[in-house]
């Protein structure tokens, strides 16, 4: 078969076939009487293994290595492969996210360009200084696509950076909870405490929703920072586990601030004061767990939770019962 039938078979160009010749990779078995190359069905054989090999990114001189070297083992080289492979899926992958952050950020000009990739770049610098500068940034000059600072929140370990990154998010709108949501599903648990603190500063009802789910998380932390920002929106559902963290000594005067807000509607005080003294009334509570109930009804408005300082004022546990007495006195000032 002469070249160019092989090149219209094979769909390797005479062109190729001659490079491959010239480095000995495959050589015609004979020639014509006019001097023409004429390959086998051995050679055409070998011209599909050649294509076959280089399909898997092999260079061609390891193509030759692998079809003439019997010692040859393919383990190393396709480990090799394998690895060369990755690096580029990643290299590509990261210059596909970072062209969509800058469709997403519409750029009318290619300064525009310019700037969001030097911002993009910044976010993800090794100083927490350029990166915080980045998110402030973000907000008050260049518009970043929400992707991107999402992305950088949910992986930022400075707090101070962290606190900026929140900002720059709660200013973009809701565009952020999808994102921040899925972070909430994360298999790492500082993914699911940065998202949850990220979704605390967003104020609308859609966060104040994923919220309200994050209180069933089974993340314990999770559910502990969810209650604290729904206290702080006046949402009752949080009441159950605040009283959870005073008890457990979790951040519990945030807790107790938290109830302290919540009982300004005199229907929730009754609520919040009920809760409070069933977890009293308990006796398996230590006496420290006990001490820190009574300290959070000293916020906590209404008759019924004066009656129950009243009777606190005579619990078997001095402590308590000087704390009761003490609150007591506070609140007849007050009145």
């Amino acid at each position: 078969m002469l070249i160019g039938d092989v090149a219209r078979r094979s769909g390797v160009s005479a062109r190729m076939l001659r490079h491959y010749e010239s480095l000995g990779l495959v050589r015609p078995t004979g020639r014509t009487d006019s001097g023409y190359r004429e390959y086998s069905s051995e050679d055409i054989r070998r011209i599909f293994h050649i294509e076959s090999l280089r399909t898997l990114g092999l260079s061609l001189r390891d193509v030759r290595r692998a079809l003439d070297d019997p010692g040859f083992a393919p383990a190393e080289l396709v480990d090799d492969l394998i690895r060369q492979t990755r690096d580029r899926v990643a290299a590509e992958t990261e210059l596909l996210t970072r062209l969509r952050r800058i469709g997403a950020a519409q750029p009318a000009g290619w300064e525009e360009v310019l700037q969001t990739v030097a911002l993009l770049q910044a976010l993800g610098s090794k100083s927490a200084g350029t990166r915080q500068r980045a998110a402030l940034s973000a907000v008050e000059e260049i518009p970043v696509p929400v992707e991107a600072l999402a992305e950088a929140v949910l992986s930022e370990s400075d707090p101070n950076v962290a606190g900026a990154l929140r900002w720059a998010l709660a200013r973009s709108g809701e565009d952020a909870l999808a994102l921040l949501g899925e972070g909430l599903g994360s298999s790492a648990a500082e993914v699911r405490k940065r998202a949850v603190q990220s979704i605390a500063e967003i104020p609308h009802d859609e966060a104040t929703a994923l919220l309200r789910d994050a209180l069933t998380h089974s993340d314990i932390a999770v559910r502990r920072y969810a209650a604290l920002a729904l206290g702080a929106r006046g949402v009752a559902e949080a009441v159950p586990t605040l009283i959870d963290m005073i008890v457990e000594e979790r951040n519990d005067a945030d807790a107790a601030d938290a109830l302290s807000a919540l009982a300004s509607d005199p229907e929730l005080a009754d609520q919040i004061a009920t809760g409070l003294l069933d977890r009293l009334s308990r006796g398996t509570m230590g006496a420290p767990a006990r001490r820190r109930l009574a300290q959070a009804l000293a916020d906590i408005p209404g008759i019924r939770t004066s009656r129950a300082l009243a009777e606190l004022s005579h619990d078997e546990d001095r402590a308590v019962a000087l704390t009761a007495t003490y609150i007591l006195k506070l609140r007849g000032a007050r009145e």
